[in-house]
């Protein structure tokens, strides 16, 4: 048996590894799912977008080729993530970022991302002694970006990943399911223009990310997709003068792995939902344009959209407001979302909170965020170097 506690962990498993099918919700479902989740306070308070917001030391996760504009010539960046926070205190997404600007022209990147669904309680009989299982996820990537010209940079990524979510006390057969993934990311970054009233540049950005064969638990069990996605988004910014800037963020999402569209029967051959077509990864790729049962309406469907506003004073504070909508059938995901940073000096520090507006209850709502960013190196060399000078 299982105590309490431990039993909203098994039904979170339960939902992140099977598809809840019906003739109207056709939810697409992959393994490590986690990668989905927004892992730093800053995109999550933009509702949960970045592949085209300005760099940052978490654009490993949104766009990797963004890192080549950024200032700095290096930071580190720490982030924290309670899931489930209503219901367990020890279900969390843990992010660490690191990048270096190499040159003028390049620069690499990369990320440990660690989800943990918790202490489970394993116990046969109520006299005996619990034993103890941590149920987990990790990915670990690294990224290589390279500036094409003043204005557009590409980046490629490869990650491994590993998924550990399977009871061994309660199946031996099973085991933790690993795979890789490449990402393919570009970003557009134009000069500041002046315009009638204000100042102003935009941005676009995408990311091809996960690219990858399937998982599997067991020796003989199904194969599962990763979630190959594909995010486009564009972004334009106000400047008003030195101290005052407005952005505008804009973001599609479109998971790119079959459909649910082969019919499940019953006994009476009614359909009582459906599979994903069993099929290799690329395949899938190709096939998730057009796979869709109701066709060209249901792949659109598919597609989510996310749009945000961030006003920033003085390089220094920032308000951040966004909005998050998934269609009803495909997963049912909306919320609103809020969120602030302050900077001082060489040390960041966001903040972000989720409302859910969906009758769909988010694991996040009511879950405040927050992610840390130091250019440690970089102030280190600085010191170093006028301490030389000085001596």
């Amino acid at each position: 048996m299982y105590n309490f506690r431990s039993f909203s962990i098994i039904i979170l498993i339960f939902f992140f590894n099977i598809s809840l099918y019906s003739q109207d919700r056709r939810v697409i479902t992959t393994a490590v799912p986690f990668l989905m989740i927004s892992a730093d306070a800053r995109a999550s308070g933009l509702g949960e977008q970045g592949v085209a917001t300005s760099p940052d030391a978490f654009s490993q996760h949104w766009n990797p080729a963004k890192y080549v504009f950024l200032e700095k010539n290096s930071a580190v960046g720490v982030s924290y993530t309670p899931y489930l926070s209503k219901l367990v205190s020890d279900v969390f997404l843990a992010n660490i970022n690191y990048y270096n600007i190499i040159d003028e022209r390049s620069s690499w990147s990369t990320s440990f991302k660690y989800f943990s669904l918790g202490d489970i309680d394993i116990l046969q009989n109520p006299q005996d002694i619990p034993y103890l299982e941590n149920p987990n996820e990790f990915t670990l990537d690294a990224s290589y970006i390279l500036k094409l010209s003043d204005y557009f940079s590409m980046g490629v990524t490869g990650r491994f990943l590993m998924s550990d979510v399977k009871l061994q006390s309660v199946s031996s057969d099973s085991s933790s399911a690993n795979s890789f993934a490449v990402d393919i990311s570009g970003f557009y970054q134009s000069e500041e223009r002046a315009y009638e009233n204000f100042n102003g540049l935009w941005r676009f950005g995408f990311n091809l990310s996960n690219l990858g064969p399937k998982m599997k638990y067991e020796e003989l069990g199904k194969e599962n997709f990763i979630p190959t996605n594909l995010k486009l988004g564009s972004a334009f910014d106000f400047i008003f003068d030195s101290s005052n800037k407005l952005s505008i963020n804009l973001e599609f999402n479109k998971l790119l792995v079959p459909s649910p569209s082969i019919p499940i029967l019953n006994s009476n051959n009614q359909v009582i939902g459906y599979n994903q077509a069993d099929v290799n990864f690329l395949s899938g790729l190709f096939k998730s344009f057009g796979d869709a049962p109701d066709g060209f309406s249901e792949e659109l469907k598919e597609i989510t959209l996310a749009l945000g506003l961030e006003y920033t004073y003085d390089n220094s504070f920032a308000l951040r407001i966004g909005y998050f909508g998934e269609n009803e059938n495909k997963g049912a995901r909306k919320y609103v979302t809020f969120g602030t940073g302050f900077k001082l000096e060489d040390i960041n520090l966001d903040l972000s909170y989720l409302l859910s507006t969906s009758d769909v209850i988010s694991p996040l709502e009511n879950t405040l965020r927050f992610s840390f960013t130091y250019n440690f190196i970089y102030n280190l060399l600085i010191r170093y170097i006028n301490f030389a000078k000085n001596k």
